[in-house]
């Protein structure tokens, strides 16, 4: 295929689209042109947008060229495009959250507060992205959008419920994107098709104006083919906000400027027991992550299989909770799978969600205590490469396991306790897959910089995919 001049533009990074804008080396006009040059050329192949906002774009592009020649700074993501899952709220389109049922909500009356504060460093929001109907999804194939493609086999799935978040950072279609994360839904895509993913700390990042799906489990957090472009967006949407009643009001140091310190002196563990990988893709690529960083240490993380049972119970419940009114007058309208786990979440009797809830803080204060002895603990992000879309079961230590409900097998029971995590994907023949680098609350900074001490090495990075 010819290559055209979005292509160029497109597969360089955020933080190098914004040195050039602010530079004057590009205006950026050209970049947003070129980026939606670029989804139109690529979205049909691989179904990530469901809606694309061309006119504000390029009105929102004119601005910032008008700023930088007035001599005034326009952000650190002076011209980035970027793009976001459909449960945020973007002034003008309704908030689908990818289902059929909120097709008939009005339109949203303001941006997120993510999408606001990516806009204030100077990034252009072009789109809405495909997801998994109610974020209750781990494979990217939805119902109602039709599947996203996984941009390095289009036969293949993204992973979800992030799905068009992942496809279209990995696809070249934005450097940027913002996803949400419940049980894995940032960090299953992010390994399927081969991006980095950071999953921040529960509270760290608003999920004000977005639309929920497990309060209590509910991460926001972006997308980007290098750990330095995840740095530089995650923050510009770094503080506090008063609209997020869980959203933390610490301050936390700006982690771009402490991104090359490398992972020297951090004390840095493979997670073993449950998390030992059982299939030859995730054993590799965790293989290769811990001889880069001479992680030669296990270390045992206490009940991770019964934190994800408890991880079920409690998606489920208060799943089921939040969509009571939908499920009894327009079950139909759901798609079939999502609605049959939520109605069977609206019967777990309360004393299983009590004892659920009660295990939860018994983990998590045990899975603190680790902390005290490492940084940062490696695991495997998903049990498998990307499976073809539509594929039932998957190879799995000598088993045969459901595709739909374990491709979080290894993301859920971390979820569960709000932890930070930053997924890497090790780029492995002839699919890519990830790892996850978790790191005690707060210390997102900390995974940051192995991630980038990782791809300084050339140990991850985000392939280009062959299509």
């Amino acid at each position: 295929m010819l290559k055209t001049p979005a292509d160029t533009f497109m597969w360089n990074g955020a933080a190098e689209i914004a040195a050039a804008v602010t530079g004057g080396r590009v205006s950026a006009t050209t970049i947003i042109e070129a980026a939606l040059l670029r989804i139109r050329e690529r979205e049909p192949l691989l179904n990530s947008f469901t809606a694309i906002t061309e006119d504000r774009a390029l009105a929102a592009a004119q601005e910032i060229d008008f700023a930088c020649a007035a001599g005034k700074s326009p952000g650190p993501l002076a011209g980035v495009p970027f793009a976001v899952k459909n449960l945020f709220d973007i002034r003008g389109v309704s908030t689908l959250a990818g289902s059929k049922i909120n097709r008939e909500t009005a339109p949203a009356s303001r941006d997120a507060v993510l999408i606001e504060r990516l806009e204030a460093a100077g990034a252009v929001l072009v789109g809405a992205l495909n997801m998994g109907e109610y974020a209750y999804d781990f494979t990217g194939e939805n119902v109602h959008d039709g599947a996203v493609h996984n941009p390095h086999d289009l036969e293949r799935m993204s992973g979800g419920s992030s799905s068009g978040s992942a496809a279209a950072v990995a696809g070249g279609l934005v450097p940027l994107s913002l996803g949400s994360d419940t049980n894995g839904s940032i960090r299953v895509p992010s390994s399927l098709c081969g991006t980095f993913g950071l999953k921040p700390t529960y509270g760290r990042l608003s999920r004000a104006r977005s639309f929920p799906f497990v309060a209590s489990l509910d991460h926001v957090g972006p997308f980007a083919r290098s750990a330095r472009d995840l740095a530089l967006a995650y923050d510009a949407m770094q503080g506090g906000d008063a609209d997020d009643p869980v959203c933390a009001t610490r301050a936390a140091e700006p982690v771009l400027p402490l991104l090359d310190r490398g992972a020297d002196g951090l004390r840095i563990a493979v997670a073993g027991g449950y998390f030992k990988c059982r299939s030859a893709e995730p054993l590799a690529a965790i293989d290769r992550v811990a001889a880069a960083l001479g992680a030669n240490r296990d270390i045992e993380i206490p009940e991770a299989e019964l934190a994800r049972s408890a991880a079920f119970i409690i998606t489920a419940s208060e799943g089921a909770s939040l969509h009571l009114d939908r499920l009894r007058a327009r079950a139909k309208d759901f798609d079939p799978a999502v609605r049959d786990r939520l109605i069977a979440g609206a019967m777990l009797p309360a004393s299983l969600v009590v004892k659920a809830q009660k295990f939860r803080r018994w983990y998590r204060d045990a899975f603190l205590k680790l902390f005290d002895e490492v940084d940062a603990i490696l695991a495997p992000a998903t049990p498998c490469t990307a499976p073809l879309i539509g594929q039932d079961t998957f190879a799995f230590g000598g088993a045969e396991l459901p595709v739909r409900a374990n491709l979080g097998l290894y993301t859920q029971p971390i979820s569960f306790i709000g932890l930070p995590v930053v997924a890497v994907p090790v780029p492995l023949e002839p699919l890519p897959i990830g790892v996850q680098i978790i790191a005690a609350p707060w210390r997102e900074d900390v995974a940051l910089r192995i991630a980038r001490a990782l791809e300084t090495k050339g140990v991850v990075a985000a392939p280009r995919p062959a299509v």
